[in-house]
């Protein structure tokens, strides 16, 4: 996807971005500087705008800002929402993700290339596709390298199997 349709399919998008690190939700809107994105540092100042607003995304830090409390919230409001972590990068909170709705898990050091991984997640949902094996092809190196080699089938592999099937 080129540069032109990335920023063309962001412009206009309003996205809620929560994080209790300012300098993520700096580059964050760095990087999504196409779109208008609201940015929280904590669960209450989040919840207060979820419930202010309407959003078409919703980016959410899993540490220290009630990262899955806020996927049932913004998941029950049919936000699309993309999880964002650092330091809960393990595979209970992944499963716990996927399982309360989340259209994605993404490692901050993914950050750079957030503008375009969105929008071709926002495409894959919208046509019905599978977000998680748009993210584990894109990102299955990382995973293996955070969770060790064939983590899926040593986890519980029917249940990935349902997300990914070439676990």
């Amino acid at each position: 996807m080129s540069e032109s349709e990335v920023r063309e399919t962001l412009e206009g998008l309003h996205i809620l971005a929560v994080d209790d690190e300012v300098d993520v939700l700096e580059t964050i809107v760095d990087v999504l500087d196409d779109a208008k994105v609201d940015t929280a540092e904590d669960y209450d100042a989040a919840m207060a705008k979820l419930e202010a607003n309407s959003y078409d995304l919703a980016i959410l830090d899993i540490m220290g800002v009630n990262g899955q409390a806020l996927l049932t919230e913004s998941v029950g409001r049919n936000i699309p929402t993309v999880m964002l972590t650092a330091h809960a990068v393990n595979i209970e909170a992944l499963k716990d993700s996927v399982t309360r709705g989340a259209l994605a898990y993404l490692p901050k050091e993914e950050l750079a290339n957030l503008d375009s991984f969105l929008v071709d997640l926002l495409a894959t949902a919208k046509r019905g596709g599978s977000t998680w094996q748009l993210l584990f092809d894109r990102l299955g190196d990382f995973f293996e390298r955070a969770f060790g080699p064939k983590w899926a089938a040593n986890d519980d592999p029917n249940f990935w199997r349902m997300y990914y099937p070439y676990f």
